[in-house]
């Protein structure tokens, strides 16, 4: 029952990161500009790649309040998905010498919870104001924080292969970092170009 519950917990986190993927790729455009009369939002590239931006980073903090209540649960000595396979996120975030982030002294899952918000206002205030002078610097900050998360990703991965046991919902986590990264280069690479602001460009 633990493991049908986990699974589809999981399931209802990779929805919107698997949706926000679709929305950031350069070649869906197909898929979602049927959509475009119903819902305005889509009818633009640079749009389409903030609504998936946006919908991935929401997802992230999502994973990363859930990690963080495991953290939470596991300290005081219960339960969430404790399991004899290789896949047991009680054993990786349960562990005190893995799950802490060196020098703060704090829990990863804190980090992503703090890191995944701090992104999703980048984006979602770009995304409201998407012409204003400072957008540039937010999507340049994302774009080095979604980075530099490669680095988090490689330690934490190096951490569950040492322990022989694999979070899934930090890898889902990973996963959020790693299609955000794609978004905030993509726009990164159309801001300030004829694309931006053209309201059928693909």
């Amino acid at each position: 029952m633990l493991e049908v519950s986990t699974t589809l917990l999981l399931a209802a986190y990779a929805l919107p990161v698997v949706l926000g993927l679709a929305l950031i790729l350069p070649w869906t455009s197909p898929l979602f500009l049927g959509m475009s009369e119903k819902l305005p939002f889509l009818k633009t590239r640079r749009d389409r790649i903030f609504a998936g931006l946006n919908l991935t980073l929401l997802a992230g903090l999502a994973i990363s309040v859930q990690t963080q209540w495991i953290h939470a649960k596991v300290s005081e000595g219960a339960n969430f998905c404790a399991s004899n396979t290789i896949f047991s996120c009680d054993d990786v975030i349960g562990n005190a010498k893995y799950n802490t982030m060196p020098v703060l002294d704090v829990s990863w899952g804190m980090v992503g919870m703090c890191t995944f918000a701090f992104l999703l206002f980048l984006s979602y205030a770009s995304s409201k104001e998407p012409n204003a002078t400072w957008v540039k610097t937010c999507i340049d900050l994302g774009t080095l924080m979604t980075f530099g998360g490669l680095g988090v990703i490689g330690l934490l991965v190096s951490y569950e292969i040492e322990m022989e046991k694999i979070c899934q919902f930090c890898t889902m986590a990973h996963i959020a970092n790693i299609v955000a990264l794609g978004g905030f280069i993509q726009l990164r690479m159309m801001h300030g170009e004829k694309a931006w602001n053209d309201l059928y460009k693909d």
